[in-house]
């Protein structure tokens, strides 16, 4: 398996996987699939914010999976802090590309000299919950029924990784 910089030839495959997503999961919480534009948009985003999208690309060339990070909060406080998202196409799930997608992410973040990574994770998603507790993220908190999805109420576990353990801030 090679992780690599995701390319606009991507962008195909990270929308079926983003709307498998949307519709088999409650990993994103949204009734509604994506198009390509929608994809190509967010690409443009982050490369002109020069953050992320990694894909996990099998022998055969397939992309099967692929993560991401982007901006926590919109306030110039907040510039250190990233929430990130990984995604993996649903035959590869179990094979351990999450936690590859995941470390690979991890260190260009640090590389980008960010120092929090937050994950927003569907409550009932123990995999996820496991893989960052994996790689060093804990709980920091929990929301009880903030969304909806395949008619009932999900809740939400916010989990966080310190990626540089310094007190001081830049």
């Amino acid at each position: 398996m090679i992780i690599r910089d995701a390319t606009e030839a991507d962008l195909p495959a990270l929308r079926d996987i983003y709307n498998d997503a949307v519709l088999n999961t409650t990993a994103i919480w949204m009734d509604n699939t994506i198009d390509l534009a929608n994809r190509q948009a967010w690409f443009a985003a982050r490369a002109q914010q020069g953050y992320p999208i990694l894909v996990a690309e099998n022998p055969a060339g397939d992309v099967v999976g692929y993560s991401s990070f982007g901006d926590w909060r919109p306030f110039d406080g907040f510039c250190n802090t990233v929430e990130h998202s990984v995604y993996v196409r649903a035959d590869q799930r179990g094979n351990g590309l999450g936690p590859l997608l995941m470390a690979a992410l991890i260190e260009r973040a640090k590389s980008c000299g960010k120092h929090v990574m937050v994950a927003a994770i569907e409550s009932g998603n123990g995999a996820s919950i496991r893989l960052h507790e994996r790689l060093g993220f804990i709980t920091t908190g929990q929301m009880p029924q903030v969304g909806r999805k395949f008619g009932r109420w999900l809740d939400l576990t916010f989990m966080q990784l310190i990626l540089t353990p310094e007190r001081s801030a830049p």
